[in-house]
């Protein structure tokens, strides 16, 4: 049997350093479960960074996979098949408008390389993105990427990009003109502390880029699927965006990105305006169905709700947590020190796993099906944490 450090070892000779050096090496998991090489079994409040949305070794899930992968593995996009078009008929029934299309890429940062592209089609070239967004490390998503420190090594980017300030409509207001193409934003910013803003924000985009004639893009990647209790996270604004990306829980732990086009965006893209290999293979669309079939019948989205209130709750009794934020099951709980990052150490000695995006946000986003047996366990071992920082 192999070690934490054996493997971790052979890692630091194999793989190129992007990520750093992990601590560990998980082996298996079940739900919310997994176990290391060692057999040291871990709470999982991250689930591959909010991609795991039915969690580990789901049985939906794996049989799907199974299933199709005995049929037909890959086609490309020269052919149709069955479960790209009935993924993509159910991603239009959740936006609640025939008019939306749907094209498939591998990743949420490759769903909105195509929105990108997608703006271009429309003669103008100018883009207004969000300050401490994030939506991907390749060359255009990072040009969206509102973080200079992702940024600045690899100047220059695209051009013709504006930063604006999240949650400030009168600098929203200044910034998007007639000459803008697309205004991108995160219903909730994930990568920047779990940032919610204000009752009205994104409502208030939607009118302004109606008035100029300007796309919305809606980042969904990590709000999406049901994590923050609606299939996307911008529905209780009651809007209705040009167009959705989506990623992460989209493929139920597989690799799958949407880019969903609605109005007049949806009839831009035209033959040879862009493709992906194995974006919508039948495999990763399997997952997605059966996800997608789990989540509604198992009505996992009040859960979702449900649990985020419980949360709240109990984290902020706290001293050392100043606020708990978030919606669903994507929660940031912001500390009153700069430890997150140690705090999160911290709990990965007792068995829990968990992110911190910042210095001072611990991240949580864990399967949609996750116990309140779970819940309470994760909330004693913060306690435990918490009191020795209190001291």
């Amino acid at each position: 049997m192999s070690t934490n450090k054996e493997v971790i070892s052979d890692w630091q000779l194999s793989l190129q350093n992007n990520y750093g050096t992990p601590t560990i090496a998980l082996s298996n998991g079940i739900g919310c479960e997994v176990w290391d090489v060692e057999g040291n079994r871990y709470l999982d409040l991250l689930s591959g960074i909010a991609t795991n949305i039915l969690g580990h070794a789901n049985p939906e899930i794996v049989r799907a996979i199974s299933e199709q992968s005995k049929a037909l593995s890959h086609v490309s996009n020269f052919y149709a098949h069955p479960n790209v078009v009935n993924l993509a008929k159910k991603l239009k029934t959740f936006t609640n408008d025939e008019s939306a299309r749907v094209f498939f890429a591998n990743s949420g940062a490759e769903a909105n390389e195509a929105a990108l592209k997608l703006s271009r089609l429309t003669g103008r070239k100018k883009v207004v993105a969000m300050k401490g967004g994030f939506h991907g490390r390749t060359m255009g998503a990072l040009s969206l990427t509102g973080q200079s420190a992702k940024q600045i090594p690899f100047k220059p980017l695209l051009s013709d990009i504006k930063m604006i300030a999240f949650n400030d409509l009168k600098e929203a207001r200044k910034a998007i003109t007639k000459k803008v193409a697309m205004v991108i934003v995160e219903p909730i910013q994930g990568e920047n502390g779990v940032v919610v803003p204000d009752a009205g924000y994104l409502s208030g985009l939607r009118e302004l880029t109606e008035k100029t004639g300007t796309l919305l893009v809606i980042d969904a990647v990590q709000t999406g699927m049901g994590r923050t209790g609606s299939w996307f996270g911008y529905e209780s604004e009651g809007i209705v965006p040009d167009v959705i990306t989506l990623a992460k829980g989209l493929g139920g732990g597989l690799p799958l990105g949407a880019m969903i086009a609605l109005g007049k965006s949806a009839s831009l893209f035209e033959p040879g305006s862009h493709g992906s290999t194995f974006g919508g293979n039948p495999i990763s669309c399997a997952a997605a169905l059966a996800a997608i079939r789990v989540i509604e019948t198992d009505n996992l989205q009040e859960k979702a709700r449900e649990i985020e209130l419980s949360l709240k709750l109990e984290l902020s009794k706290n001293p050392i947590v100043s606020t708990v934020r978030g919606k669903g099951l994507l929660i940031g709980v912001l500390l009153k020190k700069p430890i997150a990052r140690e705090f999160v150490g911290e709990l990965q000695s007792r068995g829990i796993l968990a992110n911190a995006p910042t210095q001072d946000v611990i991240r949580l986003a864990p399967a949609l099906v996750i116990s309140q047996e779970q819940i309470e366990e994760f909330i004693q071992k913060f306690k435990e944490v918490a009191v020795t920082y209190e001291r």
